[in-house]
Order: C-alpha cells, then sequence, then structure tokens
C-alpha cells in the first residue's frame, strides 16, 4: 500500500498525525490480539471438557443400555434453547442460558420407576452436547476476530507505520534540500550583487 503525500509542510503534518494514531493504537490491538488467541484457546478447552464429561456420562449410563428399549424417545423433546450475548475482549459471543424442554405427562405408576431419571438424564447429557456446541461456536467467533485483529497488526506494523515514517523522512530531506538550495541562490546572488558593486567602485 502506497502512502500518498505532497512535499509540503501540510502533508509533513498530516503524515505526522496519522503516524501517531497508528503507533498509540497498536499497543492496544496487540494486548486485543493477545487477549483473543488466550479465550479462543479457552473456549476450545470448555468445549472438548464438555464433550469428555458427555462421553464419560455415556459411559457411566452404559448399564442402562437395555432399558433405553422401553423408554419412549417422544417423552421429552428440547423446544427451545436461551442464548444471551456476552462480550469477551470486545467480541460479542453466545453463551448458553436456559434449555427449555417439553416433558408429555406420563402415567408413573404404569410406566417403569426409572423413567424420572431417565428424563433426568436425558436433560444432563443434551444440556452437555449444546453447552459444547455454544462454546465451539464462541471459540469460532473469536478466532475470526483474532484473525481480523493480527492482519491489523501487520498491517500497522509492517506496512503503514513504516510507510508513514519513510514518506515523513522523504518530505524532511526535501524541504532541506530546498532550504539549502535557497540560501545557496541567496548567497550566490548576493555575492554576484557585491562583485558587480565592486566593479562600479573601480570605475
Amino acid at each position: 500500500m502506497a502512502i500518498k503525500f505532497q512535499y509540503n509542510k501540510t502533508s509533513l503534518t498530516e503524515m505526522g498525525k496519522q503516524l501517531k494514531v497508528r503507533q498509540r493504537a497498536l499497543p492496544t490491538l496487540q494486548n486485543k490480539e493477545s487477549a483473543l488467541r488466550l479465550e479462543v484457546r479457552k473456549a476450545k478447552a470448555d468445549s472438548e471438557r464438555l464433550l469428555k464429561e458427555l462421553e464419560e456420562a455415556l459411559q457411566r449410563y452404559d448399564y442402562l443400555a437395555a432399558l433405553w428399549n422401553e423408554f419412549d424417545p417422544g417423552l421429552i423433546a428440547i423446544t427451545d434453547v436461551d442464548l444471551y450475548t456476552k462480550k469477551v475482549a470486545g467480541v460479542k459471543t453466545p453463551a448458553l442460558g436456559e434449555i427449555h424442554y417439553e416433558l408429555k405427562p406420563f402415567n408413573a405408576f404404569v410406566k417403569p420407576a426409572w423413567y424420572a431419571d431417565g428424563v433426568a438424564i436425558l436433560k444432563e447429557l443434551s444440556r452437555l452436547g449444546i453447552e459444547s456446541e455454544v462454546y465451539l461456536e464462541k471459540a469460532r467467533i473469536l478466532d475470526y476476530q483474532r484473525k481480523k485483529t493480527t492482519q491489523k497488526v501487520n498491517l500497522y506494523e509492517k506496512v503503514q507505520i513504516p510507510g508513514y515514517q519513510e514518506a515523513i523522512r522523504k518530505i524532511k530531506r526535501y524541504m532541506e534540500d530546498e532550504e539549502n538550495l535557497s540560501k545557496a541562490s541567496s548567497k550566490i546572488v548576493k555575492n554576484r550583487h557585491a562583485e558587480e558593486e565592486e566593479a562600479s567602485e573601480e570605475l
């Protein structure tokens, strides 16, 4: 990205302002990038932890496998999942609120005694699965924002800040050269004028 500038004081002032803006913003962006990197790792770890808990829970209830054949799968259903927004390092991410279930009435006298436990087990397993998915989505959003922040950090650090510094150097050098040329030419004019005066005095 070539930085456009002119060889004058106005352009020099503008380049200086732009450089300061980027130099001030860079540490904040770098901190945001580090925070996002950390939060992505935490969200992925939370998702993996919940999946592991889900696997462990499934193994824990493995002994009930034969009984599940008697269980009516239409007895419980998820009707809604409440998600709310939580800001993490300035980024809006999803967080799990309440999971709403619809439980069809059943006759406790006719159905096996473990049906109530079966409902509680299904609620626990579904919560672990849904929460893991929410954390995975949170990690995806944060990682996307981290990549965007990294791009901005690189743009400032490797392109724009050096570009503005170079532009300022060029403008200053040009203005110094102009000043030196101006001084030199006025000196030449002065010397010539002095020589002409001497010559006219000799006559």
